[in-house]
């Protein structure tokens, strides 16, 4: 006598298991190409962080018993490593990119084995989007260096930062390396209201009209506007100007003076007063004096 057949998946049944062993599948495969039987980790989310040249390239995830190695090339040179063997997920990558910055480059992430000596295996890498730093890097916060009103003009100096580009062992600033391609632009208001107006220099430099006697308050943004991204840094920190504290100077300037006067003045009263004083002692003197003439 035949034993009862078992029961039989139907269809749906069927097509449901077949996607559930497809599924595990693709994750074994995804966690087999994340990771090897030492527990070496591919690295993701390469990202270039730069700002006036200075630039780092970061990526996840921490290690746990792996480290990382990063190396860099351009587009016509041969891979450099830097920051060998580390536990970090950051590499200061400035000291290359700033030989050349209109050079292209690109960079990549090995990871190995912790503590392992002597690791025959090929490291896993990620390699990192391209990165051109002239046109990429992100413009730091200017700053203003000097300001001045007289009468109805404002003389605005916007400091030229320095970066860490050399030329002939010199350290460059912003202008020397971007030149007319970097521009200023100065918002500007009366300290009493709120409407601001626009300057744009090719420069350091703005001098503009304002009104006499005003208070006026202002700040300044970097502009590369031939680029097609990353064009404006953040805006300063805002300045104002104050007539009070001109007036207070004047004030204290003019007290100083008086009072400078009013010291030599009691000085040489004092000494003229001394000075009368000890003729007309020597005066009693004399005639007191038994030998004085009759």
């Amino acid at each position: 006598m035949a034993s009862p057949a078992g029961p039989r998946l139907t269809c749906p049944e069927a097509a449901v298991s077949r996607t559930l062993l497809l599924l595990l599948a693709w994750v074994l495969v995804q966690a087999a190409g994340a990771s090897d039987t030492t527990g070496v980790v591919v690295a993701y989310n390469l990202t270039w962080k730069s700002t006036n040249f200075k630039t780092i390239l970061e990526w996840e995830p921490k290690p746990i018993n792996h480290v990382y190695t990063v190396q860099i090339s351009h587009r016509l040179g041969n891979w450099k490593s830097k920051c060998y063997s580390i536990t970090d997920t950051e590499c200061d990558l400035t000291d290359e990119i700033v030989k050349d910055v209109k050079q292209t480059y690109s960079a990549r992430v090995l990871s190995m084995p912790a503590n392992a000596t002597g690791y025959e295996g090929e490291p896993k890498y990620t390699n990192s989007p391209e990165f051109i730093p002239y046109l990429e890097t992100s413009l730091g916060r200017p700053t203003i260096q000097s300001f001045e009103q007289i009468g109805t003009k404002l003389n605005v100096t916007v400091q030229d930062t320095r970066t860490l580009v050399r030329k002939n062992g010199t350290f460059l600033s912003l202008r020397d390396v971007f030149g007319e391609d970097l521009s200023y632009t100065l918002y500007y208001w009366k300290a009493s209201s709120t409407g601001k107006k626009m300057v744009k220099t090719n420069t350091n430099e703005f001098s503009i009209d304002v009104e006499k006697g005003q208070n006026y308050c202002f700040n300044v943004q970097a502009v590369i506007a031939s680029r097609k991204a990353n064009q404006k840094s953040p805006e300063s920190p805002i300045e104002c100007t104050s007539h009070e504290k001109g007036i207070f100077k004047d004030i204290f300037f003019i007290i100083g003076a008086v009072v400078f006067v009013a010291i030599i003045f009691i000085i040489t009263l004092a000494l003229c007063l001394y000075k009368c004083r000890k003729d007309r002692r020597r005066r009693s003197g004399k005639e007191g004096s038994p030998y004085g003439v009759a």
